[in-house]
């Protein structure tokens, strides 16, 4: 850790090692975890930093920026795919199969993209633009967050330095599998696309609307 970071974490403290979290957790791109991780390497070098409180305070940024990145995409999301979903051939029946997969394997992707770079920063937004329920995703949430701010909190203080080559290999494993997760499922979407396109029908009929109240006009696309 530079004696830069040091100084901000020793008179900072828990405040910002919330506020960076709840950030990258929002869809904002910024070193959340990384904090977290040297927050918890100071405390266990000795210094004034109490490592459950670390801990406590990068779960609870965890879960609010999580929550304020779903009410974004609720209010917000599903209006930008249905008025410029068409520019990445993104049509009415795909946006609902989106719909229809968050509801079904919503909870896997907000509780296991906290562990995952990219979905960290993304998971709770897509929750809320593709309508997983507030219930679940809440559950989901709390859950991921209070799990990966353990696991790491608690690792770096453990191991301290030690934590980087520990989690290299870790962090680039899941990053493997989540990408090869990513080309299995885009090539059975692909393969299922309109048998998926039709159970999300079933499951979701009549047309898409955005949330109740909505100022933001609808453009439908086309195709």
């Amino acid at each position: 850790m530079s004696p830069h970071s040091a100084h901000l974490l020793a008179h900072a403290g828990y405040g910002a090692i919330m506020l960076a979290i709840a950030i990258e957790s929002l869809g904002i791109p910024f070193p959340g975890e990384a904090t977290l991780i040297a927050a918890a390497i100071y405390a266990g070098t000795g210094h004034q930093l109490d490592i459950a409180l670390v801990v406590a305070a990068a779960a609870a940024g965890a879960i609010v920026g999580g929550i304020a990145g779903y009410w974004l995409g609720r209010s917000f999301g599903l209006w930008l795919l249905l008025n410029y979903g068409r520019y990445i051939w993104l049509h009415e029946r795909r946006i609902k199969l989106g719909q229809y997969l968050f509801l079904r394997h919503g909870g896997k992707v907000v509780f296991f993209g906290r562990f995952v770079a990219v979905l960290r920063a993304l998971a709770s937004f897509l929750a809320g633009a593709n309508r997983m329920g507030w219930t679940r995703f809440l559950v989901f949430n709390i859950a991921g967050a209070i799990v990966w701010a353990a696991v790491y909190g608690f690792g770096a203080y453990a191991f301290g330095k030690q934590i980087h080559r520990l989690l290299g290999p870790v962090g680039g494993g899941l990053g493997a599998v989540a990408l090869l997760i990513i080309i299995a499922g885009f090539i059975f979407l692909r393969r299922n696309e309109k048998r998926l396109e039709d159970e999300a029908e079933r499951a979701l009929p009549g047309p898409i609307r955005t949330p109740r109240g909505s100022r933001f006009p609808i453009k439908r696309a086309r195709g």
